[in-house]
């Protein structure tokens, strides 16, 4: 009887050592495969997501702040003037001219040599400079050639300087495609008037 307890106990830990099998073996790894698989995709579009997101994002962000300045620039400003910025130099429209040109001259204080400018450079970036020639570039990609132009109330580009113009801002981006992110296309536009009316 001691030799049959015997043999049962090697029998049974024969069998607990035996192991998986290859099938068992191939079923297990290509579950694990399917499951690395399905985080590595899942994670590459979580990227692609935070990657436009955050496109989107400081594009506003920028749009938000820019248009601030501007807005605040022309608020307090003594005048403004749309005009056209070739080589470098501001020129403003004369009276009977229309009125939409690729810059804006504003003049914040009574001094003729303080200033900004706004324009737009002929390689398709919107710029800020002043009269310590401090340049910015505040976009790229701009694509419309005359983003400025001074208005009446009712939206119609006037021919001649008014003391009640609107000042009207239309930009136009284009971002081409890049590495895991579509090409889009941005409009940013605004109207602002003075306040203080010489």
């Amino acid at each position: 009887m001691n030799l049959h307890v015997a043999i049962s106990k090697r029998s049974r830990t024969v069998v607990a050592e035996r192991g998986f099998t290859l099938p068992e073996i191939l079923i297990a790894l290509t579950i694990f495969l399917l499951l690395v698989g399905g985080i590595i995709a899942a994670n590459l579009f979580g990227l692609r997501m935070f990657q436009m997101t955050s496109t989107k994002l400081n594009v506003t962000q920028w749009s938000r702040e820019t248009i601030m300045r501007l807005t605040d620039e022309i608020h307090v400003c003594t005048s403004a003037q749309v005009g056209m910025v070739t080589n470098g130099v501001f020129a403003a429209f004369l009276d009977g001219e229309t009125q939409q040109g690729n810059a804006l001259y504003i003049n914040p204080t009574t001094d003729t040599n303080s200033y900004i400018i706004y324009f737009l450079n002929t390689d398709q970036t919107f710029r800020r400079t002043d009269q310590s020639n401090n340049t910015v570039i505040l976009a790229s990609s701009v694509t419309n050639t005359l983003p400025f132009s001074a208005q009446d109330l009712y939206g119609n580009i006037l021919t001649n300087t008014v003391n009640n113009q609107v000042i009207h801002l239309l930009l136009e981006f284009y971002q081409p495609q890049q590495f895991m992110q579509s090409a889009d296309y941005y409009k940013l536009e605004t109207s602002v008037k003075q306040r203080v009316v010489p």
